[in-house]
């Protein structure tokens, strides 16, 4: 189905529906990375270490929560398609949880606060933003075989994904402080935040069409893969073997260095206020830089300009770490992140989607559920690790909410976190697309996978 399809202005707002989808995602997953262990150290009480070590043990359940739920979308058959309804299905519950996770109660105790986190936190990342976030990961290979338009897609997901992030880091402590910056000020603020949410789902379920179909589903056949044959049919694909790992690596770093820049800017750089100016400057930078992105990968590739990416990332850090902390170096290194992360954001996830194809190719099962959640396991034990390292790390270097000043260690806790091992990550990614040669091979197995599906019909 390697459709062209004439650029219409129904085509742009398909487009812009599916990307809100991931807008209405980044609602809570930013909130998770950027301000929720700020909101339990700093506002609940709770501590750094106890709650970076339940962000961990939570992804075991969470990526068996993904699994099953990749299972469950290639299972799925409604008038709505495998991924669409469940978008519809659980917009509203998503922005329940994400009500109780920034409402933990202030009159509870030390244990019964942690098993409140336990539970609630446990409730939005292993059940709720599982069940939305899969299939809806699985959307763009539903959408379309079309290389170009996947990485269109893909491209228009991290705009709104990006104007996500924006809008928490920008609105977030505003909205806390507009509220009576206390605990109950953070339940207000997502509250009206979920809102928000539940509208950017809605629109993702109304405005998309699920297209592509596997060969068995083309010829009236009802394709039924078990567990154990979709795990192996995953195991046999070296490309998304080589993208969970850059998933992983990738959402780590999202984790730790989102989660640090709050104390970045209030310790390092002595002002709270300036995470709205680097956030700012780097999300829309790298929002201006998607409308470019699209004729470069085109031309070059997405795994090239994903490695440019990862090239400018380091760039921007590097920057910011030996820039002396002057709003010159701020400015600087935001624009040079945003610009690498946006290579990244336009081209990871319709590289997820090639790799579907190629599996298809090489096992002959089409499982878009069980690559995603897959990939889903992967990127949450990523961002587990990094918020639990996150955590750690702050604790053993002895950082304190209350303090005013904080101690040597501890200000270089907060460095390593933003700066340095960002970095290490984006060696590690470069690495790993040294070897990752899909986009060459695409056209290809394309092409066989047509001749398969016209000679199965025959």
């Amino acid at each position: 189905m390697n459709e062209k399809r004439k650029l219409t202005p129904a085509l742009l707002f398909e487009r812009f529906c599916y990307g809100c989808g991931d807008f209405g995602c980044n609602i809570i997953y930013t909130a998770m990375s950027a301000f929720l262990l700020f909101y339990y150290t700093d506002y609940a009480g709770v501590n750094a270490a106890a709650v970076g070590t339940i962000m961990l043990i939570s992804r075991v359940f969470d990526g068996v929560s993904d699994i099953i739920m990749g299972m469950i979308v290639d299972r799925t058959r409604s008038k709505y398609g495998k991924a669409r309804v469940w978008i519809l299905r659980m917009c509203i519950p998503f922005a329940l949880s994400g009500i109780l996770l920034f409402s933990v109660p202030a009159s509870l105790g030390t244990t019964a606060k942690l098993v409140y986190v336990f539970i609630t936190y446990n409730l939005v990342s292993t059940v709720v933003y599982t069940a939305i976030n899969v299939p809806y990961s699985s959307l763009n290979a539903l959408m379309t075989q079309n290389p170009y338009e996947r990485s269109v897609l893909s491209i228009f997901r991290n705009l709104l994904a990006t104007a996500g992030t924006l809008t928490i880091n920008m609105v977030t402590l505003p909205l806390v402080e507009f509220f009576g910056d206390n605990t109950a000020a953070w339940t207000k603020t997502f509250a009206v935040l979920g809102i928000l949410a539940v509208i950017a789902f809605i629109l993702t379920f109304a405005g998309t069409k699920e297209r592509v179909h596997s060969i068995a589903e083309i010829n009236g056949e009802t394709e039924k893969i078990s567990f154990l044959e979709g795990l192996k049919s995953l195991f046999a694909n070296k490309y998304w073997i080589m993208m969970i790992c850059v998933l992983a690596l990738f959402f780590l770093y999202y984790a730790i260095n989102g989660g640090t820049t709050v104390y970045y800017a209030k310790d390092i750089l002595g002002n709270r206020d300036l995470v709205g100016t680097i956030n700012g400057i780097f999300n829309v930078i790298q929002i201006a830089a998607m409308f470019f992105i699209a004729g470069l990968v085109k031309k070059y590739g997405k795994r090239n300009i994903f490695s440019l990416g990862l090239v400018l990332s380091t760039v921007g850090m590097l920057i910011l770490e030996f820039g002396g902390g002057n709003m010159s170096a701020i400015v600087v290194s935001s624009l040079v992140r945003g610009v690498g992360n946006a290579c990244g954001g336009a081209t990871m996830w319709a590289m997820v989607s090639d790799t579907i194809d190629y599996g298809e190719w090489k096992t002959g099962h089409r499982t878009e559920g069980l690559v995603n959640s897959a990939c889903s396991f992967g990127y949450k034990i990523g961002n587990g690790v990094g918020s639990a390292l996150l955590g750690i790390i702050l604790e053993i270097g002895g950082y304190v909410g209350e303090a005013a000043v904080q101690s040597a260690s501890a200000l270089f806790s907060i460095r390593l976190c933003f700066v340095w091992i960002p970095i290490a990550v984006f060696a590690a990614c470069f690495v790993i697309l040294r070897f990752y040669h899909l986009d060459k091979e695409f056209d290809g197995i394309i092409r066989d996978l047509h001749k398969r599906a016209e000679k199965a019909a025959k």
